[in-house]
C-alpha cells in the first residue's frame, strides 16, 4: 500500500474549485471515463475519498473493487519544487463504497459545501480509495514528506 505525501494532504484537499482532481475508472467498453471531482480528498495517509453523487456513467461504474485513476495537478506545487514534474501526483487504487456507517458520515462531515449543496437530501455515498501506488508524472514513486 502506499501512502499519500503529507505536503500534498491539504493541497489535494483545497483543490477545488481551481483545479479539482480528476477521477478516472474504465467503462465496460474499455474507454476511460474521466471526470472531475470537487468532493475528492484525503481521507488518510492510505486513502482518498471522494463524495459520489453523480448520474453518469462514472457512478453507474463504481462499485466496491473498482480500480482509480486520481489525477492531482497544481502547477504553483511545481514553482515551490514539491512536484517538480508538471506539479502533478498520479493515485492508483481500489474503491469501496459507503452508503451509510462511519467513513459515509465522516465524508460528508469533510465535505465542502458547495458538494454539499449538490447533493442537499444527501442520497450520494462516500467511496473510500485505497492507494496502491502514488507517483509523479514520470511514474516514479512520490517521496515526499
Amino acid at each position: 500500500m502506499a501512502r499519500i505525501p503529507k505536503v500534498l494532504h491539504e493541497h489535494i484537499n483545497t483543490a477545488f474549485p481551481a483545479t479539482p482532481c480528476l477521477v478516472a475508472t474504465v467503462l465496460p467498453n474499455g474507454f476511460a471515463q474521466v471526470s472531475p471531482r470537487g468532493s475528492t480528498m484525503v481521507f488518510n495517509d492510505e486513502h482518498l475519498a471522494l463524495w459520489e453523487r453523480g448520474k453518469g456513467s462514472t457512478t453507474a461504474n463504481m462499485k466496491d473493487g473498482t480500480k482509480v485513476t486520481v489525477f492531482f495537478r497544481k502547477p504553483a506545487l511545481r514553482e515551490a519544487g514539491i512536484l517538480p514534474k508538471g506539479g502533478l501526483a498520479r493515485f492508483y487504487g481500489t474503491a469501496k463504497l459507503h452508503t451509510s456507517g462511519p467513513v459515509y458520515e465522516e465524508v460528508w462531515t469533510r465535505l465542502v459545501q458547495p458538494e454539499k449543496e449538490r447533493d442537499p437530501q444527501k442520497k450520494g455515498c462516500a467511496v473510500l480509495i485505497q492507494i496502491e501506488r502514488a507517483e509523479d508524472l514520470d511514474g516514479a514513486p512520490l517521496a515526499l514528506e
